[in-house]
């Protein structure tokens, strides 16, 4: 199917918490080869219509916004599909996040592996395959992307659901990382660079738990370059946005995991701090408290997102009144790029999450990984980086075959075998019957929205 630049449609399902949809009203006003409708639906209807009200009191772009209560209203015929889903509330969060330490287990995010990921996953899977069964009903040659974690089983369980959709999954942690290198290049060579593309990376791995197996910069090979920068400030940290980039310490993260992973094992580490050491066996990085503070990055607690939402909530009703205006400046997302090139407007390479067709051969096929891919006309096609190095493939396919089973799990509603993923996951050191035990009281903890389950 040809796709236009104007007169398009996009259905936009969640935004309701208001930060991600406002970004990509910001970045669709500045799209100025694009035009058309935005369609809204959240379950909280009252949310999409004041999004409604917010995007088209946007005075530049060429772009309408409808809020619609119906799921179909806003697929029926969508060129694209945005998802930005919350899945249950923050209550459920706080479970997810703080109900393990009293095990004595810490998580820094808890959205996309250990205890937290793994019952967030519970809950949003599902989900994920309702709007994959719509899609297919209302806009099957929709394209539809994903910012909703974990991410990997979010784009593995729209696959399950309908086979055929063209989905990826979108997340901008590798981004940084470009950015630390070219920090790297200043303070070792000396040598300044305009911006992040400058900066030309093979990413390999799974989501959250990316990898830069080649960096380069106008041919220069950059990881001597980052091993000297790695080497220089293992120690201390490097805090260059520290202070500009974070509200607060909870956010913090000064590059030390990174750093060590990349010492231990000669790859760069594509993440943040916070989401890397979830990855890994839980007394590396998230023993204690302590040892969090001795690696220069913060545990995020729900609290501090309850009263961001707080704000958020604030500045829409200053939006909807006039008092405030969207920012109109560039996200960094690359949603409405992809969107250009996919429309045939430009090409571009940039890294998504995708079904494994052989991009990474010595990983499951099927199972969702995270390389750069090829954006041209209605195509994405996965760059293909080989095997994993040996170094580093023990640490991914653990969790990778662990998805694998939970995803497996999900979809035939059986907590018995989610629960064998849950046990086998790096952060859950547990004698069996106490990892039982915490796994039961988490899914009581968010039993409303697990109503798909026998849960006894």
């Amino acid at each position: 199917m040809a796709l236009k630049a104007n007169d398009l449609k996009i259905a936009y399902i969640g935004g309701g918490s208001r930060g991600w949809a406002w970004g990509l009203m910001s970045d669709l006003a500045q799209a100025e080869d694009m035009s058309g409708k935005v369609y809204l639906y959240d379950i909280d209807f009252e949310a999409a219509k004041n999004n409604e009200i917010i995007g088209n009191g946007i005075e530049k772009g060429e772009w309408e916004y409808k809020a619609v209560e119906k799921i179909g209203e806003a697929l029926e015929g969508a060129d694209f599909v945005v998802i930005s889903i919350l899945p249950g509330t923050f209550d459920e969060m706080e479970s997810d996040v703080h109900t393990p330490e009293e095990y004595g287990i810490y998580q820094s995010v808890g959205d996309t592996v250990g205890p937290g990921g793994i019952i967030r996953a519970l809950r949003t899977i599902p989900m994920m395959e309702e709007i994959a069964l719509a899609v297919r009903d209302y806009c099957p040659d929709a394209w539809v992307i994903n910012y909703t974690n974990p991410m990997s089983l979010c784009v593995a369980g729209l696959y399950s659901a309908f086979p055929q959709i063209k989905a990826f999954g979108c997340c901008h942690e590798v981004f940084a990382v470009q950015n630390i290198l070219r920090k790297a290049l200043k303070d070792i060579k000396g040598i300044d660079s305009d911006k992040r593309d400058d900066v030309k990376i093979e990413v390999t791995g799974i989501n959250h738990f990316t990898w830069i197996t080649k960096a380069q910069y106008k041919g220069m090979d950059l990881f001597p370059v980052y091993k000297e920068f790695a080497e220089k400030y293992y120690e201390t940290g490097y805090n260059f946005k520290l202070e500009e980039n974070h509200i607060n310490n909870y956010w913090r993260h000064l590059e030390q995991v990174k750093f060590d992973l990349f010492l231990k094992y000669g790859y760069i580490a594509a993440a943040g701090d916070r989401h890397l050491a979830e990855f890994c066996p839980g007394d590396w990085y998230l023993k204690d408290p302590e040892t969090v503070q001795r690696w220069g990055f913060g545990l995020t607690p729900v609290s501090w997102r309850k009263d961001d939402l707080k704000n958020r909530l604030a500045k829409s009703a200053r939006l909807i009144s006039g008092e405030e205006k969207v920012d109109l400046s560039p996200t960094g997302e690359e949603g409405v790029k992809q969107m250009r090139a996919i429309l045939g407007l430009e090409d571009m390479i940039t890294n998504v999450n995708l079904p494994n067709r052989g991009q990474i051969s010595n990983l499951p096929l099927g199972a969702v990984v995270e390389t750069n891919s090829i954006f041209t006309s209605d195509s994405v096609t996965p760059v293909v980086t080989g095997d994993l190095p040996k170094e580093i493939y023990p640490l991914i396919s653990r969790v990778c075959g662990n998805q694998q089973l939970l995803i497996e799990a999900i979809k035939e509603r059986n907590l018995d075998k989610a629960f064998l993923a849950f046990v086998n996951d790096p952060l859950v050191r547990l004698p069996r019957e106490k990892a039982r035990e915490l796994f039961d009281k988490m899914v009581k903890n968010t039993a409303h929205y697990l109503t798909m389950y026998n849960i006894k």
